[in-house]
């Protein structure tokens, strides 16, 4: 622990997790954030007032106020941003670690300013929030709140930022989840133009679909010095970051919903208080897989304590390359019976067991097919149970069909609104969890899946963007979707709390909804639709980037017209996460099944291990498109190490482990047992050579320390 230092220049300077954070507090009060990184610093000592001046700890923005700087898009030069004076600091420890909480105050409208930072013992990552509270007497109309900013991001070592600055984005998409891209700054036009310039790095994502462009994360890496940033917007609505030069320097700026960027506006009204979205940041002394493993470690913590995220229990699932939402009781019985043999926990029934035929736009009652069940769904339900593994069910809870009769017989404000109409994207409503109806029918539901059919696991899938927001009792229509995306969070808690041991999980079109506002709730992460396993295999080997790899859930699917490499690929891509198995597991050749049981029996060997290991990608990230990747987990002295080969028209490739160099290690191929491969290990520079005689081909290798 270390101390607070309060000079007489007022300069507050922390040390924490090994995070050095210097702040100023001014004569006249105003407060700036001048230091944030593993690396200790005084360069502040050198800089003039105007320049320091320009180091905010929390940028605002109210409507009828001056933005007084010339800052095009940007959000800086924010009133009462800056004018906001400082009050008090709160250093307290809480049982995650220790709390600031800075206390600002603007004179003008009596209103209170607080910025949070919550440290994680051992963690170099901080949580940060801001709070507005109107203690004057005039509402207030907020535009912008900053849920973390800070400037100088890039102010360490000696080189200029366009030679040492890089970026990575994570980009996402449907099919195409993880992307990682790395930049200069340069590549993305940002050049050294002026002191400031108009130009900023602007990446939002607007509406209820958070991951659909990108994952609300990102790295910033200084090569000269080794250090870095890592961010993730903890929030499933809107979001916004932007990085930008003001004062020679780099900054950084986090918030949720704005008005700017997703017509998100909300009125203070005295005596009430607005929290923004939390929002996660560490600093980093390494390079993107460090990052990753600081976060991850962060993820961890911060996620609801539950069993699953333990015991990681294999699920099967009918839908993908498999029944494709069209399941009856003569399908499944067969199907289930494979999944016992092979050796699955869970098996949930997918989308369609609601309707008779076409469902898509009729979904939202979620009353079982007789068409399809002519006995009740109980009958497969209860034969899953009897083949000792826990039944599912497939819902999507937040909409309703737009030929779904209840729709037609609830009023209006069950729904997002937007001109006086219901928004209808894709055929289906969006309900508003706001509404108390609408939580009383959601919760009908759960307690009906979940006590009259047993149900022990619930596949939450979402598969529309609803937009902007809802413009129905709200200030703005960002306001009603904010509102919103609170609301469902405050559902969504409700229900863990009442059925601790119920398994939910996030599911939105694969990863479109792949954020720590939900990820923090849901034990389990569905992490892509990708029908085809080759690429399946890229976004798999990338994933355990966004979320931990015991919540990440990747599909293995045979295919009927497969053969064994095929099989093996599916599993590979698996293995070191959570599986999702799927495909005609009842229709394979017994040799091909035994593949897939082969697979789930190794993984039960492993999963302990799956759940406090931390991902490396000694390759490099991997792409689509790429011809060889590989992505490991590691543990302690345990290493556990997929490799794909893909269209390389090399057979061997050679993968750097340097955390084992001059080590003395067994390794083994680990699946399939008996897999055409052959591997060398060179313990002087700590490098694994494998030769994987085929393409499309995938292995998994164990690389332990020895004992």
């Amino acid at each position: 622990m270390s101390e607070v230092i309060e000079k007489i220049a007022k300069i507050i300077s922390i040390k924490e997790n090994g995070i050095y954070l210097i702040f100023e507090v001014t004569q006249d009060k105003d407060v700036r954030f001048l230091h944030f990184s593993t690396c200790p610093s005084n360069d502040y000592i050198n800089w003039d007032d105007r320049k320091r001046s320009k180091h905010r700890l929390v940028e605002v923005h109210f409507s009828g106020e001056n933005q007084n700087d010339h800052h095009g898009s940007k959000h800086t030069g924010t009133n009462p941003g800056s004018r906001l004076k400082f009050q008090s600091l709160n250093d307290t420890t809480n049982s995650f670690g220790r709390k600031l909480v800075f206390e600002l105050l603007d004179e003008e409208t009596n209103v209170g300013v607080f910025s949070n930072i919550q440290f994680y013992n051992g963690i170099p990552i901080v949580r940060s929030w801001t709070e507005i509270v109107h203690k004057g007497e005039e509402p207030v109309g907020i535009e912008y709140v900053s849920s973390f900013a800070y400037t100088g991001i890039d102010k360490e070592g000696l080189t200029n930022r366009e030679a040492k600055m890089r970026l990575h984005i994570p980009h996402n998409t449907w099919y195409g989840e993880a992307q990682w891209k790395k930049y200069t700054l340069p590549d993305l036009g940002l050049y050294t133009v002026n002191e400031f310039s108009m130009k900023r790095l602007s990446y939002s994502s607007t509406g209820t679909w958070s991951t659909s462009e990108y994952a609300p994360t990102g790295f910033i890496e200084n090569l000269e010095t080794g250090s870095g940033l890592i961010w993730q917007i903890e929030h499933h609505g809107s979001w916004h970051w932007e990085i930008s030069d003001i004062a020679d320097s780099l900054y950084l700026q986090l918030s949720g919903p704005t008005e700017n960027e997703s017509q998100w506006w909300k009125e203070l009204k005295p005596g009430q208080k607005f929290v923004s979205v939390p929002v996660a940041v560490g600093a980093i002394n390494g390079g993107f897989e460090q990052a990753i493993t600081d976060i991850t470690n962060y993820r961890r913590r911060i996620r609801r304590v539950n069993e699953d995220n333990k015991k990681l229990p294999v699920i099967f699932n009918d839908y993908m390359n498999c029944l494709l939402g069209d399941p009856t009781t003569e399908k499944l019985l067969p199907l289930i019976d494979a999944a016992a043999e092979a050796g699955c926990e869970y098996f949930c029934v997918d989308c369609g067991w609601y309707s008779d035929g076409y469902w898509w736009d009729g979904v939202g009652e979620w009353i079982p097919s007789k068409e399809r069940f002519p006995n009740g769904i109980t009958e497969v339900l209860d034969y899953i149970r009897s083949k000792g593994m826990v039944p599912g069910l497939w819902l999507e809870l937040e909409v309703m069909g737009v030929n779904c009769q209840l729709a037609n017989n609830v009023p209006d404000d069950w729904f997002f609104l937007r001109h006086d109409k219901r928004v209808i994207d894709h055929s289906r409503y969006q309900l508003d969890y706001r509404n108390p109806n609408v939580i009383d029918f959601a919760n009908s539901v759960i307690d009906r899946l979940v006590n009259q059919y047993g149900v022990g696991y619930i596949k939450m899938d979402y598969n529309i963007n609803a937009g902007v927001g809802t413009e129905y009792n709200a200030d703005s229509i960002g306001d009603g979707l904010l509102e919103h995306n609170l609301a469902y969070l405050n559902w969504l808690d409700g229900i863990f709390a009442k059925y601790p041991d119920l398994v939910i999980e996030n599911c939105s079109s694969g990863g479109m909804r792949m954020d720590y506002s939900l990820l923090s709730r849901h034990s389990i992460q569905s992490s892509s639709d990708q029908t085809d396993y080759l690429k399946n295999g890229a976004i798999a080997a990338a994933a355990a980037s966004l979320v931990t790899p015991e919540q990440c859930a990747v599909w293995s699917y045979p295919l009927n017209e497969g053969d064994d490499e095929e099989v093996i690929f599916n599993m590979v891509n698996s293995l070191l996460l959570r599986i999702h198995q799927s495909g005609h597991l009842s229709e394979i050749s017994h040799d091909r099944f035994l593949l897939v049981k082969e697979a789930i029996d190794y993984y039960k060997t492993i999963r302990q291990y799956i759940a406090a290991a931390n991902p490396i990608w000694p390759t490099g990230i991997p792409n689509l498109g790429d011809s060889w990747m590989s992505f490991g987990l590691r543990n302690k002295d345990k290493n556990y190490l997929a490799v794909w080969r893909l269209d390389s028209s090399k057979d061997d490739y050679s993968i750097p482990l340097k955390h084992l160099v001059d080590k003395e290690v067994d390794v083994k191929l680990a699946y399939p047992s008996k897999g055409d491969a052959n591997y060398q290990w060179n313990k002087n520079n700590g490098t694994l050579t494998v030769v994987i005689p085929k393409m499309n081909a995938a292995r998994l290798f164990e690389v332990h320390l020895k004992q």
